[in-house]
């Protein structure tokens, strides 16, 4: 049983041109930068390219790479943020068949916040998308990392 419900022609165009001109809002605001909103491209104020040592008792080595010296050695059970984050990045890296020589880049901004680059695959996580007590863990080796120098 087959019921035919007729919809007014003035209905279908007026939805058609709706369709239409948010079509052209978005194409004109997307391609001219009409109402949109950008961040200015920040500046590093601070690098620290990092290699990581596993060492076999559990321990985390985090060493400058530029100059070898010791930055931070986090133990079992302690940072687990900095640990897994490191791991992740360390992990993709193997899975992608790159070498696990190239140091990790730990940045700070001239906006305040904080990334770990592999340079090896060209990832990049912003760490304060997981909370600034997270974010922390890092900032606190761009300071020792400072003292070791």
């Amino acid at each position: 049983m087959a019921h035919d419900i007729p919809v007014p022609r003035a209905l279908l165009r007026n939805a058609g041109l709706l369709v239409a001109f948010s079509l052209a809002a978005v194409a004109i605001g997307r391609f001219g930068d009409i109402g949109t909103t950008q961040m200015p491209p920040a500046s590093a104020v601070q690098v620290l390219d990092l290699k990581v040592e596993d060492r076999p008792d559990g321990r985390v080595a985090l060493r400058d790479a530029a100059n070898g010296h010791l930055v931070a050695e986090v133990q079992p059970g302690e940072d687990g943020f900095l640990r897994a984050t490191l791991r992740v990045m360390a992990q993709a890296r193997l899975r992608e068949g790159l070498s696990r020589d190239p140091p990790f880049r730990l940045t700070r901004w001239d906006n305040g916040t904080l990334s770990l680059d592999d340079v090896a695959s060209g990832r990049r996580i912003n760490l304060e998308a997981f909370g600034l007590g997270n974010a922390a863990a890092f900032a606190r080796l761009l300071e020792q990392g400072r003292g070791a120098s």
